[in-house]
């Protein structure tokens, strides 16, 4: 049992690994090719007699684990710079402002037609109202620079206001008034934590020496995660802070006590740490999405109902987000980054949340699979709409580069934010 257990996990990465570069080849958004796997092959194997049981278990620990991972890498990517307070603003506006449309629509639907709570009727809709960073992340590589900074920073910031709302609510006494409670006080002690929390795992980097430097500070990360999700907080904040943090710590060495705390070699010990973390990254994001299609039941996705909720869920999403992006950033921001909002890995954690705490037709479970399908494979109308402004293609170079003129793509950064509609 032992040799082929370890013959098939090898054998599952090597095929894992194929798939993401064909698929980045092609510029196809790999989350569809992997659970489109998982979801073959559960009746391959059920023909074999082989069950999986432990799928559904491992499904929501390997996707927190995978939405950590997204949101550190996301994280080391940005920069920070005065320049990007008006970025900032913009993004948090657009995750709020989309989180609370969307959030609105989908729970007034529910509780009318589906008979639920006010609180339950929220929860549902948290589950699809954020933007999953697990796809959006790996999913812009193709735009330019500052529009997938804004892409990073727009959907880590959605997560985190859904998840914040959503444990809030989740663990309040079932009012409204005790959710906002909980809201505020878990919101201003989530922040206030996260910023401890992100200077003690800086420091650990900083001042442990040898060879074994990343394995204590993922533990750590993973942690101090696992004990805010233990408390109804929002860690999240704690790991984009930390990304942060790693990738400018003159953030903290300005001040007298920490100058002298980063040696000569911490580029290159980031660029390591850097290099684990999409390792990691890319292991757990093939489980999750192949475990997640196996997990599925192809019954749920045929259903006539699961696809009208799908259909009305993605109308709502993309309709509401158009009107955001042209209204903040103008014509311009409207056309390709529209299509960048996927659902994906904290959708299906947050729905198991909500499933396991009352009762819901099955057909949402179709319904659930099918927006965080067709939302993955929307992002190609995005990588079409970039690709098509783009001089001819460089020998060598990666398929989808900047084009000259970068007003001319969705959101040039702070820019774009900075300016009129008229100038766009």
């Amino acid at each position: 049992m032992t040799y082929p257990t370890i013959l098939s996990a090898s054998l599952f990465l090597l095929i894992v690994f194929s798939v993401e570069r064909v698929c980045r080849l092609w510029g196809v958004p790999s989350v569809i090719v992997l659970v489109a796997s998982g979801l073959l092959a559960r009746p391959m194997l059920d023909s074999l007699g082989v069950t999986l049981g432990w799928a559904g278990t491992l499904v929501p620990i390997v996707g927190t684990i995978g939405l950590v991972l997204i949101v550190l890498e996301g994280a080391l990517d940005i920069e920070l710079r005065r320049q990007r307070v008006r970025l900032i603003g913009a993004t948090f506006f657009l995750a709020t402002a989309g989180y609370l449309i969307c959030v609105l629509v989908f729970a007034t639907i529910g509780r009318f037609m589906l008979g639920l709570s006010a609180v339950q009727a929220v929860l549902l809709a948290t589950s699809v109202a954020v933007i999953s960073s697990a796809v959006a992340i790996p999913g812009s590589t193709f735009l330019p620079p500052k529009a997938r900074e804004f892409i990073v920073y727009e959907s880590s910031m959605s997560d985190i206001i859904g998840v914040l709302v959503f444990f809030s609510l989740l663990h309040s006494d079932g009012s409204i008034q005790g959710a906002v409670l909980a809201l505020l006080g878990g919101g201003l002690l989530s922040l206030l934590l996260s910023i401890l929390c992100a200077l003690v795992l800086m420091i650990l980097l900083l001042r442990v020496s040898g060879p074994i430097r990343f394995v204590p500070l993922l533990a750590g990360l993973f942690a101090l995660y696992a004990t805010g999700e233990l408390l109804h907080l929002s860690p999240l904040i704690m790991v984009l802070f930390l990304g942060l943090l790693l990738n400018k710590p003159s953030l903290v060495t300005r001040f007298p006590p920490f100058r002298t705390w980063v040696s000569s070699d911490y580029e290159s010990t980031l660029s390591e740490f850097r290099t684990l973390v999409v390792e990691l990254t890319f292991v757990v994001r093939g489980f999750f999405f192949v475990l997640l299609g196996y997990w599925t039941d192809l019954s749920d996705l045929a259903s006539a109902p699961a696809w009208i909720s799908a259909a009305l869920v993605l109308a709502v999403i993309y309709g509401s987000r158009f009107a955001m992006l042209r209204m903040v950033l103008g014509r311009a921001a409207a056309g390709p980054l529209t299509w960048i909002a996927p659902r994906g890995l904290i959708t299906v954690l947050l729905y198991l949340h909500v499933r396991a705490a009352f009762s819901l037709p099955s057909y949402l479970n179709g319904a659930i699979m099918l927006v965080v399908l067709v939302s993955s494979a929307l992002i190609l109308v995005a990588s079409f709409q970039v690709g098509r402004r783009l001089p001819a293609r460089v020998p060598g170079k990666a398929r989808f580069l900047p084009p000259p003129d970068e007003k001319l793509i969705a959101a040039s950064g702070d820019e774009v934010v900075g300016e009129s509609r008229e100038q766009v």
